[in-house]
């Protein structure tokens, strides 16, 4: 068993608690769906927004998730490149897995499907 990382990205409609906690919320389910991660097996979750993201902590929305309150958590804000992705919040999950880089399930979702549309079509 290894650690390995997957990805998640997905845009929200507004800078508001509600819309930040929910989105990353649906983002992080389909995740944890898609490759079955149990919290035991998670290392750590690193969660971005963009600059105009500020309105809560993307990491609340993990606390909120049964069993994941202990998982270490970090929030950060992502470079503000011009002409970049505005209103997104991004996750990376690392944890321990026997699944091949091939057999990780990645999830952009939203107006985040631009950032990687080759994972975007393996993700089922």
């Amino acid at each position: 068993m290894g650690v390995r990382g997957v990805r998640g990205a997905i845009t929200v409609e507004e800078n508001s608690e509600k819309a930040i906690l929910e989105g990353t919320a649906l983002m992080l389910e389909e995740i944890i769906r898609k490759n079955n991660i149990e919290a035991d097996d998670v290392a750590s979750v690193i969660l971005t927004v963009t600059p105009d993201l500020n309105a809560t902590f993307p990491a609340r929305a993990v606390r909120a998730i049964p069993g994941w309150a202990l998982v270490p958590l970090m929030c950060t804000t992502e470079i503000p490149v011009p002409g970049s992705l505005q209103m997104c919040v991004r996750a990376m999950i690392l944890f321990n897995t026997d699944k091949s880089l091939k057999e990780i399930h990645h999830a952009f979702l939203g107006g985040a499907t631009v950032l990687r549309p080759d994972l975007t079509s393996q993700t089922k």
